[in-house]
């Protein structure tokens, strides 16, 4: 090795392992080994199906972690089809390589295994992870991802009694993952979802949650679904929020949340009412043909039963909603996961590099229903892009296929990715002339909501925006022919998928990889490629030099 290899490198090299040696001593370590098969489940409670199971549950394991935690995850492939798992809300610091979305990851072949090795750096808070290749996530395959805050980090509310995961989505009962992905193949749209899970269960009020009258428990909450907004509340009883994928916010009550696809919420509730049982409902949002579903909060001295019941839209849902999401806002005297305060970093004094004018669209192409952002419709390459790029195999992508600003020329199928510079400052506005309303997720980042608002944005728009303590997450929602502008510090070098999370549509194309590059190639910025990096496409033969934590 020495033969090829400088003095430059060689001190590279010795200075990343003093770096990976120090992390290894500082930070623990945990370990999983998951094997991913199918299994019966039966969910409505009448008709089994076929789901996806990790360790034969469903939903999958929930992982706890604290700050700062390295995950190492062995994922065995028993599907008889590639499988790849991503972890939503999470900032794979440096590390888009085990972001595991096709663009950066190869998938794990059938009877293969992979293992991810992440950390949560600098991380608190409510996340999921899913499956993400084709309609897997329709099948199951998901589960909950809490990161609780180093100990001598002080969280901005007491010790709760209790902390419960709800993972909540809309479900295809009468459809198995194959045969949607068909539908979608052959150029049609997905018909109404037929109901809504609570932790894997569809059957309404058939279980229930035992609490202690006097104590107050925390309620994380995570719409996993595939397009539908839900609206979840617990009879009788009022949610503090208390943070938001990751950002401890300002502790105001709500009687209920809507949670957009993809988004996930933290609730403290004490249990301060008489002692009976509770309903806990969940419903859809903004849909024509309403789906509910519920579980019972049960008080632990009660003998009354609570009555279902059905729910109850607001006489305006967008109004209603709208005017919830603006007052979702950032705790600037909590501390994050570092000592310093969350509101430390004055996100509006700072200049910004690039606006981003990102609209949605959808139409037919060649017969076949697509969408887009900005009239590119995304089409997977035969390699993902992340190796591509790595390995500067040319003719995978074309840095630049997506413009910043939409040009109404009509859509069109192409491998997107917009180039960015790393410490770039970048306003993104999601414009939607839809009907309906949306959700968009970007990998790898955390962003300021720093505005929404019903009709078409202008740069007037800025004069409402919130320039002080907005809210910082990794999904926002965008209104039916309305906007949402967030800001973004693009500090974390890599590949990282922008996307649609109605997953149709992310399928059919509303999607494209943002490149956040920097020219000095430092492992201060970016790891290499990992030394267990499955190769495929026209990666598969590349010879490579692994440096990796």
């Amino acid at each position: 090795m020495g033969s090829w290899l400088n003095g430059g490198v060689w001190m590279m090299i010795m200075t990343m392992t003093m770096v990976i040696a120090l992390v290894q001593a500082e930070n623990p370590y945990r370990f999983f080994d998951w094997r991913v098969t199918y299994g019966n489940i039966n969910p409505s409670g009448s008709s089994p199906q076929k789901g996806i199971l990790i360790n034969g549950q469903f939903p999958g394991p929930e992982i706890y972690s604290v700050t700062n935690d390295n995950l190492i995850i062995n994922v065995h492939n028993d599907l008889d089809e590639p499988f790849l798992l991503s972890w939503n809300g999470v900032q794979l610091r440096k590390n888009s390589y085990q972001d595991g979305v096709y663009g950066t990851t190869c998938p794990i072949p059938p009877g293969k295994n992979y293992t991810y090795a992440i950390q949560v750096k600098d991380q608190i808070g409510s996340f999921f992870y899913f499956p993400s290749l084709g309609l897997h996530k329709a099948a199951g395959g998901y589960g909950s991802l809490r990161i609780l805050s180093r100990p001598r980090i002080p969280v901005p509310f007491p010790e709760p009694a209790g902390d419960f995961t709800f993972l909540i989505g809309d479900w295809y009962s009468n459809h198995d993952h194959k045969t949607l992905k068909a539908l979608l193949d052959r150029g049609h749209r997905l018909p109404m979802p037929d109901t809504v899970l609570i932790n894997g269960n569809g059957v309404s009020f058939t279980s229930s949650l035992t609490v202690q009258k006097g104590k107050t428990y925390r309620f994380r909450i995570s719409n996993v679904g595939l397009q539908q907004t839900l609206n979840f509340k617990i009879l009788g009883h009022q949610m503090k929020l208390v943070e938001v994928e990751g950002t401890h916010t300002v502790q105001s009550m709500y009687t209920s949340l809507d949670i957009h696809v993809g988004q996930s919420y933290s609730v403290l509730v004490t249990m301060d009412q008489p002692e009976k049982d509770y309903s806990i409902v969940v419903a859809t949002r903004f849909s024509e043909t309403e789906l509910l579903t519920g579980s019972t909060l049960h008080y632990s001295n009660a003998t009354k039963k609570a009555s279902n019941i059905i729910s109850e839209r607001p006489r305006d849902q967008l109004d209603f909603s709208l005017k919830q999401a603006r007052s979702i806002r950032t705790n600037l005297t909590a501390s994050g996961p570092r000592p310093n305060p969350q509101g430390s970093y004055h996100y509006g004094l700072i200049k910004i590099d690039r606006t981003l004018i990102l609209d949605s669209s959808a139409a037919l192409v060649n017969k076949k229903q697509r969408y887009a952002i900005n009239d590119v419709s995304f089409v997977p390459a035969d390699t993902p892009l992340k190796l591509a790029d790595y390995f500067k195999i040319g003719d995978v992508f074309k840095a630049g296929s997506i413009p910043d600003k939409p040009t109404r020329g009509g859509m069109r199928l192409d491998t997107a990715v917009m180039d960015a510079n790393h410490r770039a400052f970048v306003e993104i506005v999601f414009q939607n002339r839809e009907k309906i309303l949306q959700s968009y997720h970007l990998d790898g980042y955390s962003f300021w909501v720093v505005g929404m608002d019903k009709g078409k944005w202008s740069q007037a728009s800025r004069r409402e925006y919130n320039l002080r303590d907005a809210v910082t997450r990794s999904t926002t929602q965008v209104y039916p022919e309305s906007w949402t502008a967030v800001y973004v510090a693009l500090d974390n070098v890599g590949m990282w998928n922008l996307r649609s999370e109605f997953w149709a549509r992310q399928y059919l194309g509303q999607q494209f990889y943002l490149r956040v590059y920097s020219p000095v190639q430092s492992l201060r910025d970016e790891y290499l490629l990992p030394k267990n990096a499955l190769l495929c496409g026209r990666a598969s033969n590349k010879h490579r030099l692994i440096i990796s934590p």
